[in-house]
């Protein structure tokens, strides 16, 4: 989701309008609310409910069909979503399908997502002759705005977790994702952005050495809090605060925009960090580099890890020395 604000923020410029999404998951809401080009957000459990028995797909159909029948760009990359686009009356001739129009090559997603803000679909979306958007149609990266009342948060929320009378200066550390927060051995094949608690806890007495002020903020969302307190007991390190208990999207966005840097998987969080302009040392399993590499338009730096196990590409073939040597390399924000 924090891609596909390349796409809303360039819509937005297009048309000079809101864009008004419809979207599923918890994290979409909080995380799109109050940013640049966003209109309404009109959020779902479950696209893939059954429609008989979800109250959020009848609310979402009567919402759209409130707004009329009018250009749509549908950025699933399946179809479960669309019935809610047919029970409203949009026919196909007013949405635009992401994939009808696949990546080109060597393109970023946010590259791919400003090229498609270009298209429209067959009726209802006249375009802007003096857009100046098609000028920069190979740009790329994303951005988040953060208000001054999340800074103000960040502030006093490290006070209280740091127990310190200033906030201090921090640096972020992301170990998890979606599929550590399942239940199940972490080494599954299916988790492909598994680093092992051991290598984290090499790297991170590298990073207390080498800025002994900083806070080490461990992120994460609440089924996080325990791989978190696992990795907190094998570092052995003071100053290490687990956050996966108390960080809402908001918190988490002016967090990031407030660290010296992030250590993470590729993962939300590394892509939030971006667009906020945080550096970082993010390490790559199976996903592409070219397409997700985190990017944002203030061009932090980031510092990508790749590495393989036997012929197969594997984040587990990754060596702490080389996160540190990265680490070491990396062009830090200055602390605040």
């Amino acid at each position: 989701m924090v891609l596909v604000t390349a796409l809303i923020q360039s819509l937005a410029a297009r048309f000079r309008s809101p864009v008004d999404v419809l979207t599923s998951g918890p994290w979409s809401e909080p995380l799109l609310r109050g940013q640049p080009g966003v209109g309404e957000i009109i959020g779902v459990r479950s696209r893939k409910t059954p429609y008989w028995v979800s109250v959020g797909q009848w609310q979402a159909v009567r919402w759209l069909r409130s707004r009329g029948v009018g250009p749509v760009w549908y950025c699933e990359g399946d179809a479960a979503a669309r019935s809610m686009l047919v029970r409203a009356g949009i026919g196909a001739e007013f949405i635009l399908d992401v994939k009808d129009h696949p990546l080109e090559a060597g393109e970023h997603a946010t590259q791919q997502w400003r090229r498609i803000a270009q298209l429209s679909p067959a009726r209802g979306a006249a375009d802007s002759t003096d857009w100046g958007g098609r000028a920069g149609a190979r740009a790329g990266g994303c951005h988040l705005d953060v208000r001054d009342e999340q800074r103000a948060d960040v502030v006093e929320w490290l006070r209280r977790r740091t127990r310190r009378a200033h906030a201090p200066p921090l640096v972020a550390v992301q170990m998890g994702n979606k599929r550590t927060m399942r239940r199940g051995p972490k080494r599954l094949a299916a988790n492909h952005k598994y680093w092992p608690p051991e290598r984290w806890a090499t790297v991170l007495r590298h990073v207390r050495a080498r800025h002994p002020e900083h806070a080490l903020v461990l992120l994460g969302a609440r089924p996080e809090y325990g791989l978190n307190q696992q990795l907190m007991a094998a570092t052995g390190i003071e100053g290490l605060y687990n956050a996966a208990d108390d960080l809402p999207i908001p918190r988490l966005v002016a967090l990031l925009e407030r660290a010296t840097a992030l250590i993470s998987v590729d993962s939300g969080p590394a892509h939030v960090a971006a667009a906020v302009g945080c550096p970082q040392v993010v390490l790559f399993g199976k996903a592409s580099v070219a397409l997700y590499r985190p990017w944002g338009t203030a061009e932090p730096d980031v510092k990508v890890l790749t590495g393989r196990m036997g012929t197969e590409t594997s984040m587990l073939g990754i060596e702490p020395q080389a996160v540190i040597e990265a680490w070491d390399e990396l062009r830090l924000r200055p602390g605040v």
